[in-house]
């Protein structure tokens, strides 16, 4: 995940802005909606998903640990009857190096036309840069929150929808990208002008770039999207994100209304975040598809977590409570959906 310092460079940015399909109007206005019966998602549960990646070790691409993650995370979807499609693919990173990437897509309900799109990435940050002491910055980054956490509220969502009696009317897809946090943080617009290639994403998100240009399955859509990023950490708060505010209010409007009435308006703040180069870009002005992301973000300085890209990013930063919270909000929201 980008530094934050990134969001405003992307301010600068031409973007061509999707239209938010399933909304004429960019109010956000709070509204309460009936919720219907829904499973409960154990936060418990969660946190133990992401001690198993974590023990895998950081999930960097080309590794041995990085294919070791992969094949967790495609044995634990299968083992809860969820049928599972692996997209490779090879990308050029910003420092010339290939990556070789995995997108994991977990198709729930694939015979539902009505479709709802969750992501987070899972691959780990192949060095600490924003670590405290410079003796760490060649480490790879643990990435218990920054990508594990995501992941994990994925695989709790496949696990309590698989195992409940009553299933969601619409059909769920759980994409796990790849290779999004293999960018330079210390790359500026100016480079632009040096022939730096894919300057507006400064060389991150290159699984879901690949994906949005090549769709697991031919002419695929969503009704909506959500990304999830660094979703675990102790008091996280989550603003509205910049991007997700501009391609699709409505859709954040939903999530934030739906964790209002759930009660966890201490995680879900009713602030506008800045903008974030993040894997909800290419499926909304690439796939069309209007794509929020819930995010960590500081309310008062718009930061991220405090171990954020360090050799820290451990265990100690998580805390079931918070994806409890994270995770109940988009089970709620699932089962609200109409076909």
């Amino acid at each position: 995940m980008k530094k934050t310092l990134l969001a405003f460079l992307a301010c600068a940015l031409v973007i061509v802005a999707c239209d938010d399909k399933k909304s004429s109007s960019s109010e956000t206005t709070q509204t309460e909606t009936k919720l219907v019966a829904a499973p409960t998602f154990s936060g418990d549960s969660a946190y133990t998903f992401i001690e198993k990646q974590i023990a895998i070790g950081p999930r960097v691409p080309n590794t041995p640990a990085h294919i070791r993650g992969g094949d967790y995370i495609v044995a634990t979807l299968k083992s809860y009857g969820v049928e599972v499609i692996e997209q490779p693919f090879t990308a050029k990173g910003w420092d010339g190096v290939m990556v070789t990437g995995r997108n994991i897509i977990g198709v729930i309900n694939p015979k539902a036309e009505k479709r709802l799109l969750f992501s987070s990435h899972w691959d780990s940050r192949r060095f600490s840069d924003q670590d405290s002491l410079a003796t760490n910055y060649t480490k790879p980054v643990p990435a218990a929150n920054d990508g594990a956490s995501g992941v994990a509220v994925l695989l709790e969502m496949a696990r309590v929808i698989q195992q409940a009696k009553e299933k969601p009317t619409v059909g769920v897809d759980l994409i796990f990208f790849d290779a999004e946090d293999w960018g330079d943080g210390q790359r500026a617009v100016g480079d632009k002008e040096a022939g730096y290639p894919d300057y507006d994403y400064l060389g991150f998100c290159l699984g879901s770039r690949h994906w949005a240009k090549n769709p697991h399955k031919p002419g695929y859509t969503a009704y909506y999207g959500v990304l999830l990023d660094m979703v675990g950490a102790k008091n996280a708060t989550f603003l509205k994100e910049g991007y997700s505010m501009q391609f699709a209010p409505s859709v954040a409007q939903t999530i934030w209304n739906t964790a209002s009435q759930l009660g966890y308006t201490q995680y879900f703040v009713d602030k506008a975040g800045g903008p974030i180069t993040d894997d909800h870009l290419a499926p909304n002005t690439i796939a069309k598809i209007p794509m929020i992301d819930i995010i960590h973000l500081d309310t008062t300085t718009g930061s991220f977590f405090e171990d954020w890209h360090t050799s820290e990013d451990d265990m100690r930063n998580i805390d079931p409570n918070t994806l409890k919270a994270v995770g109940q909000t988009l089970i709620q929201t699932v089962y609200n959906e109409k076909p």
